[in-house]
């Protein structure tokens, strides 16, 4: 399991550097001159005692450090998640590219696209929530699956989707190096959750590699399908089969097909 932001430090780490700027500012404003010439007044000798202590200048000072140190690990935060996804050239990379900064490659490549992105902390190598995705009011839970040669089962999909209710999210969304098994595909049929394997996210890393944030990509936000759109997306026209993912020989692209291949061709 990876390190949790337990800290103060690791906590501002993940603002903007503009907040912890302007937090670094204000708090030493504050300590440095507002609270002594607020003292002044108090008559409560505990509490005079207290605002004795705080408005002495090193608490200032420290204050001011510690949100300057925290806006230069913001400003690395944020260079290090753009290296991450311009040098990203094709599956492999993503594969290769280690849990941890699978995570910060999905949440900038989100972020690229106009939503606000937390990074939870809650998750990890053995899986959780990752991310948290806003935008238009709306909250979308994120698990990142940096699995290099197994493919995403429905227990994952299932747990994450437990999770809706429980965080009042709005959706949901599995993202993958890889793909994900046809039972993890049924399941989803109906349900506001979106499963995003490699390829289309290597697809939406290509769109925001050459172009800075823009609005988000539409098919990518889970939405709650009717009956007969998800009876639609989930079985074969031809004999209502399961769809399974597929591969063409010749061009290379992945589509959707019957599961009773070659004896039924939807």
């Amino acid at each position: 399991m990876g390190r949790r932001r337990n800290s103060l430090l690791d906590v501002m780490a993940t603002w903007p550097w503009y907040i912890n700027a302007a937090v670094g500012g204000l708090g030493f404003a504050t300590l440095r001159w507002l609270l002594p010439a607020w003292r002044q007044p108090v008559t409560a000798p505990t509490r005079d005692i207290l605002l004795q202590i705080l408005a002495q200048p090193v608490f200032a000072w420290a204050w001011l450090a510690i949100c300057m140190l925290a806006t230069l690990l913001s400003l690395a935060g944020a260079y290090k998640r753009r290296q991450l996804l311009d040098t990203r050239t094709g599956l492999e990379s993503l594969a290769t590219t280690g849990w941890r900064n699978f995570e910060l490659l999905v949440g900038e490549a989100f972020r690229r696209q106009g939503y606000a992105v937390e990074e939870t902390g809650l998750g990890g190598a053995d899986g959780g929530i990752d991310l948290i995705l806003r935008r238009n009011g709306k909250r979308t839970l994120v698990q990142c699956k940096q699995w290099r040669r197994q493919q995403v089962g429905v227990t994952v999909v299932r747990e994450l989707y437990g999770l809706l209710a429980h965080h009042k999210a709005d959706a949901a969304m599995v993202v993958s190096s890889g793909k994900f098994s046809r039972d993890a595909q049924a399941f989803v049929a109906g349900k506001p959750v979106a499963l995003v394997p490699g390829a289309e996210l290597l697809r939406m890393i290509r769109e925001v590699q050459t172009r800075p944030i823009t609005e988000p990509l539409e098919r990518l936000e889970p939405t709650l399908a009717t009956p007969t759109e998800a009876a639609t997306a989930a079985t074969c026209r031809k004999c209502a089969a399961p769809l399974v993912e597929r591969k063409n020989r010749t061009t290379g692209e992945l589509f959707m097909g019957c599961s009773r291949f070659p004896a039924c061709r939807g």
